[in-house]
C-alpha cells in the first residue's frame, strides 16, 4: 500500500513538473522585455493605466531578460525589445502613469505624469511602453572654439538683471565648456557660442556681414557630426533673427543719381551670408560732404563675460545688431564729423581718424564686456567733386616729385659713375703698387737667402779650419806622448837590464839567464854517453837502449 502511494506521490510530481516546465515557463531573449497582463484582481479605478499587485490589467513592472514562469490560467505575455539609447542620445521619457503636477510645473519626477526632469543616457532600459513613451534626441555638443550658454526653462522666473541659479528659469552663470553633454533639453536651452576673434565688416555698398572664426575640426566622427547638427540648428536661429530683423526695419529705397552731384546708388544689402547687415557707415564730413567707409571691426567675447551678454544681448546677431553696429555708426559719425573730406585722402588725418575710432570703441564697448581689437578702414568713398581735384592735385604733386626724383636719379647717376672711374682708376693704381711691393719683397727675399748662404759658407769654412787645427794637435799630441812612452819604455827596460846585469855580475851570465828563461819550461835536455868510440857512428844501428851511455846510466 505504501509502496502504491509512493509510486502515485512520484507520479503526480512527475506530472506536475511536466505541467510547470512546459506550460508555465517562457524565456525572454536578451535585449528584450516581457510584459505582463494580469487576468484576475480587482477592476482598475478611472485614470489608472497599469496594474499594481492584485490588480487586474496590464503590470507595471515588466521582466528582464532570462528564464519566467508564469500560470497561463492568470497571465498573459509580451516579449517586446528593451529601450535602447545608442551614443550621443537622450532619451526624454514622458510618463503616462503617477500623479498629476503641480500648478505651474511642466517637468515630472519620477511617479509623476508628464515629461520626466531625469533623461536617460545611452544604454538599455525596461520600462513598460504601455505606460512610458521615449524619445530620442541628440545630446548637447558644445564644438571646440565655443562655449554653451545654459537657459533654464523650468521652475521660478529669476529675478530681473540676476542669473538664475538651479531650478529658476533664465540665463545660467556658468557655461558649458567643449564637450558633451547629456541633459534634458526640455529643461535646459543650450546656445553655442564662438568665443576668440570675430569680425564685423561694413561695406559701403553692400551692407555688412558679421564674419565668425571657423570652427576647429575634431577627429571624433560622431562627435563632429553631433557638433555639426549642434551649429547648423544654431545658424537657423541666427537666420531667423536675421530675417525678422529686416522685416522689422525699413530698407533703404535705391536712388540712382549722378555720382558728380554726390549721390551714389545704393543697392539692396547681401543676403547670401547667414549673418548680413544692411548698415552702411556714412556721416558729413566737417566740411559737409558726405563721406562713407569701408570698414572691419575684429572683437572678441572673453568666456567669462558670455552668459552676461547673452542675458543682456542675446545670440551673436544680437549683439552685433544691438550693440557693436550702433556703436560703429555712432563713434564714427561723431568722430567722421570732426575731420574735412581731405583728411580722408591725404595726410595723416586717415589714421588719425582709425586710431581715435578704435579707441573710443576699446572704451566704448569694454564697458559692455566687449573686447575691441583693431578697427581697421579699407576704403574711403568720397565725393567725385572733391575727390577729382584732390586726386588731380596729388597726381601733380606726386609727378612733380617723381621729376623731382628723376633728376636726383640722373644726379646720383653721374656720381656713381665718376666714383666708378675713380674706383678704376684707383684699383690700377693698386695693382701697380702691389706689382712693385712684390718684386721688392722678391728681391729682398733673394738677397736673404744669398746673404744666409754666404754666412753660412763662412761659418762652415770656419769650423772646418777649427777642425783641421784640432785635429792637428790631437795628431802632435798622441805624437808626442806615444815617444815619450816610447823612450821612457824603452830607457826604463834598458836600465832593466843593466842592472839585471849587474846584479849578475857578467853580461854573458844576463845573457845566458834570459835565454834560459825564454825556453819553455817542458824542455828536456837527456846527455847521452855513447861510451867508446864515436857518438854519431854508434848512433846509426843502434837503439838507444843499447848504446854504452845509456848501459851506464842504467848502471
Amino acid at each position: 500500500m505504501k509502496r502504491s502511494l509512493t509510486v502515485l506521490g512520484l507520479g503526480l510530481a512527475a506530472l506536475t513538473f511536466a505541467v510547470w516546465w512546459g506550460w508555465f515557463r517562457f524565456y525572454v531573449p536578451p535585449g528584450y522585455m516581457a510584459v505582463l497582463t494580469s487576468k484576475e484582481g480587482k477592476p482598475l479605478p478611472p485614470g489608472q493605466i497599469l496594474a499594481g499587485p492584485g490588480q487586474q490589467g496590464i503590470r507595471e513592472d515588466v521582466l528582464g531578460e532570462g528564464r519566467h514562469f508564469r500560470n497561463p490560467v492568470f497571465y498573459d505575455w509580451e516579449i517586446l525589445p528593451a529601450i535602447t539609447i545608442p551614443a550621443g542620445k537622450v532619451g526624454i521619457v514622458v510618463s503616462k502613469v503617477g500623479n498629476n503636477l503641480p500648478q505651474d510645473e511642466f517637468l515630472a519626477a519620477q511617479g509623476q505624469k508628464g515629461i520626466w526632469r531625469q533623461v536617460l543616457g545611452p544604454g538599455r532600459y525596461r520600462l513598460n511602453p504601455y505606460g512610458y513613451r521615449v524619445d530620442l534626441m541628440d545630446a548637447i555638443s558644445v564644438p571646440i572654439g565655443y562655449v554653451g550658454v545654459v537657459t533654464g526653462l523650468s521652475g521660478k522666473q529669476a529675478p530681473a538683471g540676476e542669473f538664475a541659479g538651479p531650478g529658476e528659469k533664465g540665463v545660467r552663470k556658468d557655461v558649458m565648456q567643449p564637450g558633451l553633454y547629456y541633459v534634458n533639453p526640455k529643461e535646459l536651452r543650450v546656445d553655442v557660442l564662438e568665443i576668440g576673434v570675430n569680425q564685423v565688416s561694413l561695406v559701403g555698398e553692400k551692407g555688412g556681414e558679421v564674419i565668425t572664426k571657423a570652427r576647429i575640426a575634431t577627429q571624433n566622427a560622431p562627435m563632429a557630426e553631433l557638433s555639426q547638427r549642434m551649429l547648423d540648428e544654431q545658424k537657423e536661429k541666427r537666420m531667423d533673427y536675421m530675417a525678422q530683423r529686416k522685416q522689422e526695419r525699413p530698407m533703404p529705397a535705391p536712388a540712382a543719381a549722378v555720382e558728380g552731384a554726390g549721390v551714389r546708388q545704393v543697392r539692396p544689402p547681401d543676403t547670401s551670408a547667414a549673418l548680413s547687415l544692411d548698415q552702411v557707415v556714412e556721416f558729413p564730413s566737417r566740411d559737409g560732404f558726405e563721406i562713407s567707409l569701408d570698414m572691419t571691426v575684429e572683437f572678441e567675447l572673453l568666456p567669462e563675460h558670455i552668459a552676461w551678454i547673452y542675458q543682456s544681448y542675446g545670440d551673436l546677431p544680437a549683439v552685433v545688431d544691438k550693440i557693436i553696429v550702433p556703436q560703429i555708426l555712432s563713434v564714427s559719425r561723431l568722430k567722421g564729423s570732426a575731420y574735412r573730406a581731405k583728411d580722408f585722402i591725404v595726410g595723416e588725418g586717415r589714421e588719425q581718424f582709425q586710431n581715435d575710432l578704435k579707441e573710443t570703441l576699446a572704451r566704448t564697448l569694454g564697458g559692455k564686456r566687449i573686447v575691441i581689437h583693431n578697427a581697421l578702414i579699407r576704403h574711403v568713398n568720397v565725393p567725385m567733386q572733391i575727390l577729382d581735384p584732390i586726386q588731380q592735385a596729388s597726381i601733380a604733386v606726386e609727378q612733380n616729385l617723381t621729376n623731382k626724383e628723376k633728376q636726383n636719379t640722373a644726379r646720383k647717376q653721374a656720381e656713381l659713375n665718376t666714383e666708378q672711374g675713380l674706383i678704376e682708376q684707383r684699383r690700377e693704381q693698386v695693382a701697380q703698387e702691389t706689382e712693385k711691393l712684390k718684386a721688392e719683397v722678391a728681391a729682398d727675399r733673394e738677397k736673404q737667402v744669398a746673404q744666409i748662404g754666404a754666412e753660412a759658407q763662412k761659418q762652415v769654412a770656419e769650423i772646418r779650419k777649427q777642425t783641421a787645427t784640432v785635429r792637428a794637435d790631437k795628431v802632435r799630441t798622441l805624437g808626442q806622448a806615444q815617444a815619450q812612452v816610447v823612450n821612457l819604455v824603452q830607457g826604463e827596460t834598458a836600465a832593466g837590464h843593466a842592472l839585471k846585469a849587474a846584479a849578475l855580475g857578467d853580461p854573458h851570465a844576463y845573457t845566458l839567464w834570459e835565454l834560459a828563461n825564454s825556453l819553455n819550461a817542458n824542455v828536456r835536455v837527456n846527455i847521452l854517453h855513447a861510451g867508446d868510440g864515436t857518438l854519431w857512428t854508434d848512433l846509426e844501428n843502434k837503439a838507444l837502449g843499447n848504446l854504452g851511455g845509456a848501459k851506464v846510466l842504467k848502471q
